[in-house]
């Protein structure tokens, strides 16, 4: 098999560029890795990036198309009809009482994690810090360099959950802000958000807790960090998971009023808006829970017929506390994540993220999003087992 390397970042620098160049998009370093899978009768599979393939709600896309919104501005907080929905939904996945007001729209929560750093920096410019998982989404991390500022990752505990203790007094005294993510991108753990809120109230640093996945929790119910106090946390959520609407780009956050004021007000002057008809649509998302049952009854299935066909196949796997990724573990007898992506590219035509995209630390594992139809993962199981 032939040795397929990632593009170095040095090779998105320009010449005589002494400023900011921008590294390789994370996904954009697969290309030989796709280009192998997609040498099998069928093509790819691609199951890298965590994109839904199932259909929204068919309300929610009539609603898109007729609500009759798009003449006006639509407001930076967002409308009315949405922020009261969100509240509702708050309630019922965590027991909540959230007022309309307390809840502020965002143009997809990727836009808000990686300006927020940006933004906090105006409010506390003697900060210049962002603690994240040491192992996660790499956008909290882009986050911070954006803001011309130090990313600092915070390695997990065994358990996964991050381990606070260990972060250096010297980087807490200048954190603008911890990211946690729960259930975790990519491995699926479970945080302890209650700690998290502790840890940040004692040091006098924000937390913002990144609730994406909640709706697919496989361990116990639902969590937010909201539901141990609103003061010095910020939530943030997202429709693009829970109801296949990651192309409408919408997400809302809540919480301490003192910093979600404040984004609010700069977030509006940075004129960052969500088109009134997605706010139409995604206030009908909100309101309906039956779709979202439907979703985890698939994802489930599917995370459980991947890891199957894994373990058929020669690799150990095992179902995440959440999300819709398993996490595997590079076998001994490969180099790493990208090694053991060439090989099931080559043997069944699954295109897998390499560990190392979500941090040096995570060389030695591959991230398997399950976002394909039942009957293409069946295929690339099918091809691996006989490949054994």
């Amino acid at each position: 098999m032939s040795t397929l390397r990632p593009l170095s970042e040095s090779q998105a620098k320009s010449e005589g560029n002494t400023g900011f160049s921008p590294p390789p998009y994370p996904y954009e370093r697969l290309a030989a890795v796709r280009q192998l899978a997609s040498a099998h009768e069928g093509g790819e599979i691609d199951c890298s990036i965590g994109t839904p393939c199932d259909p929204p709600p068919a309300m929610v896309r009539e609603a898109l198309a007729n609500s009759d919104s798009e003449r006006g501005y639509p407001t930076s907080q967002g409308s009315l009809d949405l922020r009261s929905a969100a509240s509702r939904w708050v309630k019922r996945r965590f027991g909540l009482d959230l007022e309309p007001s307390e809840v502020t729209a965002c143009v997809g929560t990727k836009e808000f994690v990686a300006s927020s750093a940006h933004f906090l920096s105006l409010r506390s410019p003697e900060r210049d810090t962002v603690l994240y998982p040491e192992i996660a989404y790499p956008s909290y991390a882009m986050g911070a360099t954006l803001a011309g500022g130090r990313a600092v990752g915070v390695p997990a505990l065994p358990d996964g959950r991050m381990d606070l203790a260990s972060i250096d007094p010297s980087d807490r005294a200048r954190a603008l802000m911890l990211w946690v993510n729960s259930p975790a991108n990519p491995s699926g753990a479970l945080d302890d958000l209650e700690a998290a809120a502790r840890w940040g109230r004692a040091a006098g640093v924000p937390v913002f807790s990144d609730e994406c996945y909640c709706e697919f929790t496989w361990q116990g119910p639902a969590r937010s960090i909201l539901e141990h106090g609103l003061e010095g946390v910020v939530a943030v959520h997202s429709l693009s998971k829970r109801s296949n609407l990651a192309g409408i780009r919408l997400g809302f956050f809540a919480g301490d009023p003192e910093i979600t004021s404040y984004l609010r007000s700069v977030r509006q002057h940075a004129g960052l808006m969500v088109p009134g008809p997605v706010q139409a649509c995604a206030a009908l998302a909100f309101d309906d829970d039956e779709h979202v049952q439907v979703q985890r009854e698939i994802y489930l299935r599917r995370l459980k017929l991947v890891a199957k066909g894994l373990e058929e196949g020669g690799f150990a796997a095992s179902l995440p506390a959440g999300a819709f990724y398993l996490w595997i573990k590079v076998p001994e007898r490969l180099r790493d994540g990208w090694a053991m992506a060439e090989e099931l590219a080559a043997r069944c035509g699954m295109v897998v993220s390499p560990g190392d995209l979500y941090g040096k630390s995570a060389a030695g594992f591959v991230r398997i999003a399950v976002v394909q139809s039942d009957d293409r993962l069946a295929l690339a199981m099918e091809r691996l087992r006989e490949t054994r």
